[in-house]
């Protein structure tokens, strides 16, 4: 998969023709310039490790959940989820912010699920999405 983020961006460098899923990326890409540098030299990219201790995030990580947020937002599922997302765009100011935003109540659902061993909890994570929203449900 990181080589296809490698080509994907080479390719938009290069002003080459890209797939629907190439163009996401390139433009996910474009907006990280803090990973242009990492993915303008693939040898070094494909191999390295990003641990935690290591105090860097892992770019690729980063920029898959970027894309898992778009597809979400694209397909509305789960459910309410692209309300959501505009509302956290006019909140943040940018489409951009607004995905980081959500990406942190991704990546809780994510780890969650890994912790319990479950699928991940799409009520659980679109309420942590209506909190950040300010839309959020008190529950008794």
């Amino acid at each position: 998969m990181r080589r296809y983020f490698l080509e994907a961006w080479r390719k938009a460098r290069a002003g080459e023709p890209l797939d629907p899923l190439e163009q996401q990326l390139a433009v996910v890409i474009r907006e990280h310039p803090e990973y242009h540098a990492l993915l303008e030299d693939p040898d070094a990219a494909v191999g390295r490790e990003f641990p935690p201790e290591g105090g860097q995030g892992n770019p690729f990580l980063h920029l898959s959940l970027h894309i898992a947020i778009l597809e979400q937002v694209s397909t509305d599922r789960p459910a309410g989820v692209r309300a959501l997302y505009q509302t956290l765009v006019g909140r943040f100011g940018s489409p951009h912010e607004a995905e980081h935003e959500v990406m942190e109540c991704l990546a809780e659902s994510l780890w969650e699920a890994q912790r319990a061993g479950q699928p991940p909890d799409e009520k659980a994570y679109l309420e942590h999405i209506r909190r950040l929203a300010g839309t959020g449900r008190s529950r008794p």
